[in-house]
């Protein structure tokens, strides 16, 4: 990645950081809209809007926290290596 200057750094960290509380709100909505839909659907016994508000939703986030911490230390060390500009 090629080196950042410190407003490039806060715009894509101020943008990604809006797209994954996007993913994270979407995801706590659409569990919770359509639970009644899916709660036709049924896996080993137990409706479909169980397990996505059980389990799959934790794993949608544990999933936006990862690419979280990976993308910002990707974008730390590129604004590491832009050198400070003097006075």
């Amino acid at each position: 990645m090629a080196p950042l200057t410190r407003t490039q750094h806060w715009h894509k960290a101020r943008r990604m950081t809006a797209l994954l509380l996007l993913l994270w709100l979407l995801t706590g909505f659409c569990a919770a809209f359509f639970a009644r839909e899916l709660a036709g659907l049924s896996v080993f016994g137990w409706p479909l809007s169980f397990y996505l508000a059980a389990q799959g939703a934790s794993l949608v986030y544990l999933g936006i926290i990862a690419f979280y911490a990976w993308r910002m230390r990707r974008l730390d060390r590129a604004a590491r290596q832009q050198p400070e500009p003097r006075a």
